[in-house]
Protein backbone atom coordinates (compact mmCIF):
# COMPACT_ATOMS: atom_id res chain seq x y z
CA UNK A 1 0.00 0.00 0.00
CA UNK A 2 1.30 3.42 -0.83
CA UNK A 3 1.44 6.30 1.65
CA UNK A 4 -1.04 8.90 2.19
CA UNK A 5 -0.11 12.09 0.27
CA UNK A 6 0.43 14.63 2.88
CA UNK A 7 -1.59 18.07 2.20
CA UNK A 8 -1.29 21.22 2.90
CA UNK A 9 -2.93 23.06 5.96
CA UNK A 10 -2.87 26.51 6.01
CA UNK A 11 -3.53 27.02 9.57
CA UNK A 12 -0.72 24.93 10.66
CA UNK A 13 1.60 27.11 8.24
CA UNK A 14 0.70 30.02 8.98
CA UNK A 15 1.30 29.29 12.80
CA UNK A 16 4.49 28.18 11.84
CA UNK A 17 5.64 31.06 9.82
CA UNK A 18 4.66 33.40 12.73
CA UNK A 19 6.84 31.51 15.01
CA UNK A 20 9.62 31.95 12.75
CA UNK A 21 9.09 35.85 12.70
CA UNK A 22 8.11 36.31 16.39
CA UNK A 23 9.14 33.29 18.81
CA UNK A 24 7.84 30.75 20.89
CA UNK A 25 4.56 31.85 22.84
CA UNK A 26 5.49 31.27 26.03
CA UNK A 27 4.48 28.28 28.64
CA UNK A 28 0.85 29.37 29.98
CA UNK A 29 0.43 30.28 34.05
CA UNK A 30 -1.92 29.01 36.38
CA UNK A 31 -4.66 32.03 36.94
CA UNK A 32 -4.43 32.31 40.84
CA UNK A 33 -7.77 32.58 42.61
CA UNK A 34 -9.57 36.41 42.92
CA UNK A 35 -9.65 36.43 46.49
CA UNK A 36 -5.61 35.86 46.30
CA UNK A 37 -5.17 38.50 44.01
CA UNK A 38 -7.55 41.11 44.82
CA UNK A 39 -5.79 43.87 46.55
CA UNK A 40 -7.27 45.63 49.34
CA UNK A 41 -9.97 48.95 48.79
CA UNK A 42 -8.21 50.68 51.84
CA UNK A 43 -5.30 50.65 54.56
CA UNK A 44 -5.40 49.15 57.70
CA UNK A 45 -4.72 51.93 60.06
CA UNK A 46 -1.30 50.84 62.07
CA UNK A 47 -2.09 48.99 65.38
CA UNK A 48 -0.86 50.08 68.28
CA UNK A 49 1.51 48.66 70.47
CA UNK A 50 0.08 47.25 73.30
CA UNK A 51 2.32 47.81 76.77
Amino acid sequence: MDRKKKVFELGKEVKAIARERVGRVPASRTIQPKSLRKKPKHKKPPEEPEE
